[in-house]
């Protein structure tokens, strides 16, 4: 094409090479090194003036470099007096750095995928063509223009291509925040869907005797009948407490919901409608990252006795009762970012901290995957543990046949790709190729399919650049 220029950032060049091999271009010259104190240094090595420049820099594992790398060009680019400068204008990010980083999750966290769009613009991007963002919204994080690209058309023919009765398959989310996009899919292949969801257990919280009754009195203050209560129990802070006036205590504290007024959960719902799609609900517990039988008892979670804290050691079992109820109260609800907002959840179990060895979930499966075919759905694939739990559940729960663990951006953090590998009920491991997956791994890797996005890229960068309408690249076409 006349008119462009298409640079190439050190991230991906394998990706660039395939978009301009489509294209009938080459990539344009550019010198990328680096000083000895680690600085970046850009040299364009062509005219760019009057050129529609598009500069390819997808994230990569060294992802500050290759961020810097591309704000440095974009600069070069726009001193150069080109025409337009890439991330449309254009920047071409098929996997967005920081993108997990698009919203608060503490009092004190940073929205850093905003001030990564903020950075893009005063560099001098006009335009920005990415692919399959983690949170949609991030196109308002942009003053210019954001085409948001989808790689569920190419999945959606890969599966219709390579999948052996895809027809009866299901597609499952393995958590709550990926629903959209797995409906998404199941809408578009005319298939059924499911859910796997994990809740992690609440610890136990141990509180000694004169930290309960500060509790109650803070969140108790005014209410007469919890001072009453609480003056009950100072005054037998140093004698037995028996279980008989703990209860009436405690219902003082908080009268009992009647039996008629309690909403059943959703557990009980499933076990007495006469919906049997009520009843597709299948439980299990996760232990150490793995799906454990029911009775499975872990040595290190078995709980020890508290020691005595201030009173006598006959004390402290009764105390025990009486802080556990206190505690139900304080625990009852999980933090959230901004103190309770619950759609500010993370949504992608895969940027929470590891589980420790003493942590259990339990999973929940929702939906009827027997003999069939699933298709475990999510925008990247980063680390191994939420994968590996779903397989286990369709296949040793839910009793799947086959599992395809999908995903639009392979970045296989640590050994996450190795866990997989050996993983024995993980049947195949689908990824693109918008984020560069070293050939060391591919190669040790018989799980693994990469499927090409440079044809859906090659075609945005034809399209915009002769002003044509990209509609038709957001549909599916057989």
């Amino acid at each position: 094409m006349r008119g462009v220029q298409i640079f190439s950032g050190t991230s991906h060049p394998t990706l660039t090479d395939s978009i301009c091999e489509r294209l009938g271009a080459v990539p344009a010259p550019a010198e990328l090194r680096k000083f000895s104190n680690g600085e970046t240094l850009v040299n364009i090595g062509v005219s760019v003036r009057n050129q529609d420049v598009y500069i390819v820099q997808s994230g990569s594992s060294k992802i500050n470099d290759s961020l810097m790398e591309l704000l440095i060009m974009i600069s070069a680019c726009k001193g150069g007096s080109a025409k337009t400068i890439t991330d449309l204008h254009i920047a071409v990010m098929p996997y967005f750095p920081y993108s997990r980083q698009s919203k608060k999750k503490s009092h004190r966290g940073a929205i850093t995928a905003r001030m990564i769009a903020n950075l893009l613009t005063i560099a001098g991007v006009d335009h920005v063509i990415t692919l399959d963002l983690h949170a949609s919204q991030m196109q308002g994080f942009f003053a210019k223009p954001v085409d948001n690209l989808f790689a569920e058309p190419l999945i959606a023919r890969w599966i219709r291509m390579n999948v052996p009765s895809w027809k009866d398959a299901v597609v499952v989310s393995k958590n709550a925040g990926g629903t959209k996009r797995v409906t998404s899919l199941a809408d578009t292949l005319k298939l059924n869907f499911g859910i796997v969801t994990t809740d992690r257990r609440r610890p136990k919280v141990h509180m000694n005797m004169t930290d309960s009754m500060v509790f109650f009195d803070t969140i108790e203050k005014g209410n007469h009948s919890a001072g009453r209560a609480i003056n009950f129990l100072n005054a037998n802070h140093d004698s037995a407490v028996d279980d008989y006036s703990l209860s009436k205590s405690a219902d003082t504290l908080r009268p009992e919901t009647p039996p008629s007024a309690r909403r059943p959960s959703e557990l009980e719902a499933a076990e007495y409608t006469t919906d049997e799609r009520a009843r597709e609900v299948i439980t299990g517990r996760i232990v150490q990252g793995h799906l454990v039988d029911d009775d499975f008892v872990d040595g290190s979670q078995v709980a020890t006795p508290l020691p005595p804290t201030g009173s006598e050691s006959g004390d402290s079992t009764n105390n025990d009762h009486m802080m556990s109820s206190f505690m139900s109260v304080a625990s009852s609800h999980e933090d959230h970012a901004l103190g309770g907002t619950y759609d500010a959840a993370e949504s992608d179990d895969d940027d929470r901290p590891a589980l420790t060895n003493n942590d259990e979930k339990t999973i929940t499966l929702v939906g009827n995957v027997k003999d069939k075919a699933v298709f475990i759905i999510d925008d990247m694939i980063d680390r191994s543990g939420s994968w590996i739990t779903a397989a286990e559940t369709v296949v040793r729960r839910g009793g799947a046949k086959t599992v395809y663990c999908i995903a639009t951006h392979g970045l296989f953090g640590d050994n996450c790709l190795e866990e997989m590998e050996q993983c024995d009920v993980i049947d195949h491991i689908v990824v693109t190729n918008s984020f560069p997956i070293p050939p060391e791994k591919m190669r040790l890797s018989k799980k693994l399919t990469v499927i090409d996005v440079s044809a859906l890229l090659s075609e945005s960068i034809r399209r915009h650049h002769y002003g044509e309408s990209i509609s038709a690249l957001f549909q599916l076409t057989d």
